[in-house]
């Protein structure tokens, strides 16, 4: 009986989507493929299977849709004459009794979320896998709630950005209507200057010269206009 309990590393996610790809692309099947690496690591296929739905699947999605495609070009090459019968790739060693009851493959599709399980007749169900699952269940429950606390945090700092940011928007336009209204004074002041400065010339220039002589005893005396 497999009892292997620890976290998944990130050798065994790996070697879970290589060995789920593989299969997909050779024609044979994810449940296959579960058996396969939980022999290796000495999980259950229903672990395996979570494992991969849960959290690995959603990374090589395009890896996943581009095996599927190589698999169709596959068996189209094969021709209509040839059959198009999923083959496995892996054949597990026989299990002895008791070491697991089998369970319809259309409930644990809907505990996977995995329509694709529904094709396989039966898949295993153990208690280690059980605990395995609540043992993984509870981990991402914790990751989820961390997660969603994070996102509430980074919410309200962006609130609180966005509010930083219109009032330093209403700052700076303000700003501007006071430059703009300090410029229009300097404009009107200008103005002002070289009007005064233009009447004062001209008054200079409109004013008679005064002129002067000199009499026998050498004062000056201003002379008639």
């Amino acid at each position: 009986m497999k009892t292997r309990q620890d976290a998944w590393t990130e050798e065994n996610d790996l070697l879970l989507a290589e060995t789920v790809l593989r299969h997909v692309r050779e024609g044979s099947t994810q449940l296959n493929a579960f058996e396969e690496v939980g022999d290796k690591l000495n999980r259950t296929s229903a672990a395996c299977g979570f494992r991969w739905n849960a959290v690995v699947r959603h990374k090589y999605e395009k890896a996943l849709q581009l095996a599927k495609k190589q698999r169709k070009q596959k068996m189209r090459a094969l021709g209509k004459g040839q059959t198009a019968k999923k083959r496995l790739l892996y054949t597990p060693p026989e299990a002895s009794p008791g070491d697991f009851t089998e369970v319809n493959a259309v409930q644990n599709s809907k505990n996977y979320n995995h329509p694709e399980l529904a094709a396989n007749s039966k898949v295993e169900l153990t208690m280690d896998s059980v605990i395995e699952f609540l043992r993984t269940y509870q981990g991402n429950s914790k990751h989820i709630e961390a997660l969603q606390q994070e996102n509430e945090r980074l919410k309200k700092e962006n609130e609180e950005l966005i509010k930083k940011n219109e009032e330093l928007e209403k700052k700076v336009a303000k700003l501007e209507e006071e430059s703009k209204t300090v410029q229009e004074d300097y404009e009107t002041l200008m103005k002002i200057m070289n009007r005064a400065r233009k009447l004062v010339l001209f008054e200079e220039e409109e004013r008679p010269t005064t002129t002067f002589k000199m009499d026998r005893n050498g004062n000056l005396e201003k002379m008639a206009e």
